[in-house]
């Protein structure tokens, strides 16, 4: 016995042949358009105001274009909704007017369907702006009903698989989007401004370097050699500055071979950055200028919630240092624990759980995401990381034993991450070469990569450098205010779907 959903199928199955049988084409390869909903209702209000007293405030005939929302039949008139992209407007149908063949192509629509209406636009008597179609063009007959009217589509696993059923339900979901584009564009257009030059890197590459992350693998049949998705931008942005280029930056996907949770996606959009003669604190500036301005752009304003919480986006933001946000919220000094035994043995006094085996860096960004990060709310940049943590940031001359890099974070939330470039060649050897060693001695950590071609680029010399990675992601998290990562990408990824 069929499913209702399936006997609804059917009955717009039959429809679609009814139609064919009349010679009508259910998918026209064109439609000429002449405005858009939003542009449609802009020339009715213009009509209105040009209109002379007492005369017809009626426009000139115009072609509208968009998916059927709702559909009211009072015999022989009906009322349709239709819907673009810019909008929704009315359509008023009149078996006088359409006349008795065009008029039966009524029988055949439903919700979901796309329709091509043509006529002049005025206002009825309730004041909604309505099209009076003189003719009606079927543009595509939807085989499948749309989610149910009043209550959108409320499933959340359908919503992220099915995004196109979450967009045409919910228009809260279509907004969010639409900001995404829009933060995307002013983050383009301010680093423009201020003289950077966005380019492209390889999205496979031969070593995975740049980032501690696991890749994706794959095989490159002509090469004959193993290939990987990148997991960062920023070697490639690195050998440009060697290359002369003062100030770049890259916006692109980058593919981490990671769990999936509120907060991480395996292929997510990374904003990196690199310019020449400037170091973090240059960079610290320009971040919370890039963000206020952005959200001042799209948003109308810098005061934002999230979690319920007021945030304020205003620079100056807050600067602490992570030394001593670690001691104020443990008591304890990082430099009092050298090595991860005696760190680990700490941090399970103060009850938060660590793994048998561990490296220092392991540790100590646990730490700092247990104790710390938490209470980042307000907008706030952690400064002057541990070493073990940051294999391509610089040493701080006065502390050897830190790096220059800070995190930014809003909502406790991370959405930055900079150094002042490690331009020392020697030094970044060195440093990668432990990365190695790491690798081999806690195999189940992610460790940074030895790239011998980002090394020999180094050796030609990369002038003092500040860098930056944003993840765009959360950043649109946290401006329009959704508490999922799935919520601001339109198509993340899912577990394979059940059986059944």
């Amino acid at each position: 016995m069929p499913q209702p959903g399936e006997e609804l199928i059917q009955h717009r199955r039959a429809k679609l042949e009814a139609l064919r049988q009349r010679s009508i084409d259910p998918y026209p390869p064109r439609y000429h358009r002449s405005h858009t909903t939003e542009e449609a209702l802009a020339l009715l209000t213009q009509a209105e105001k040009d209109a002379p007293q007492g005369e017809s405030r009626r426009t000139e005939g115009v072609s509208v274009a968009g998916r059927i929302t709702a559909m009211r039949a009072m015999g022989k008139a009906a009322f349709l909704d239709i819907r673009d992209g810019s909008g929704r407007i009315q359509l008023h149908l009149r078996r006088d007017v359409l006349g008795e063949e065009a008029y039966r192509l009524l029988d055949s629509l439903d919700l979901g369907d796309f329709l091509g209406a043509e006529g002049p636009l005025f206002r009825t008597r309730k004041g909604e702006p309505t099209l009076e179609a003189n003719r009606l063009t079927l543009l595509t007959k939807s085989l499948r009903p749309l989610p149910e009217k009043w209550h959108g589509l409320q499933d959340v696993e359908q919503r992220f698989r099915q995004r196109y059923l979450d967009l045409i339900a919910n228009p809260k979901v279509r907004e969010v989007f639409i900001a995404r584009s829009r933060i995307i564009a002013a983050i383009r257009r301010f680093l423009d401004g201020r003289g950077f030059l966005e380019v492209e890197t390889p999205i496979l590459v031969p070593v995975a370097a740049g980032a501690m992350a696991r890749p994706f693998v794959t095989r490159h049949n002509a090469l004959d050699r193993t290939l990987y998705l990148r997991i960062a931008t920023e070697l490639y942005l690195k050998r440009l500055i060697v290359g002369g280029f003062d100030k770049v930056y890259e916006i692109g996907r980058v593919f981490r071979n990671e769990g999936i949770d509120q907060n991480h996606n395996p292929d997510f959009t990374l904003l990196e950055s690199y310019e020449a003669y400037a170091d973090y604190r240059h960079v610290m500036e320009m971040v919370e200028s890039m963000v206020s301005s952005v959200a001042q752009e799209v948003l109308g304003t810098l005061q934002i919630t999230w979690n319920g919480v007021p945030i304020d986006l205003t620079p100056p933001w807050r600067r602490l240092s992570l030394l001593q946000e670690v001691h104020s919220r443990t008591g304890m000094d990082i430099g009092d624990y050298p090595d991860a035994p005696s760190l680990a043995a700490k941090m399970r006094s103060l009850g938060i759980p660590v793994e048998q085996r561990a490296s220092r860096g392991r540790l100590l960004d646990k730490l700092v995401s247990a104790t710390v990060e938490p209470h980042l709310t307000q907008p706030t940049f952690l400064l002057d990381y541990p070493v073990e943590m940051s294999p391509l940031a610089k040493r701080k001359p006065e502390n050897p034993a830190l790096v220059e890099r800070f995190e930014g974070f809003i909502g406790g939330l991370e959405i930055a991450n900079s150094f002042t470039e490690l331009n020392d060649p020697i030094e970044q050897r060195e440093r990668l070469q432990e990365q190695e060693a790491l690798l081999r001695a806690f195999q189940e950590e992610e460790m940074d990569r030895l790239d011998e071609d980002f090394l020999l680029a180094l050796e030609h010399g990369m002038p003092p450098t500040g860098g930056l990675g944003m993840g765009i992601d959360r950043l649109v998290m946290v401006l329009t205010g959704q508490p999922n990562l799935r919520e601001v990408m339109l198509f993340p990824q899912m577990r394979e779907r059940p059986p059944g």
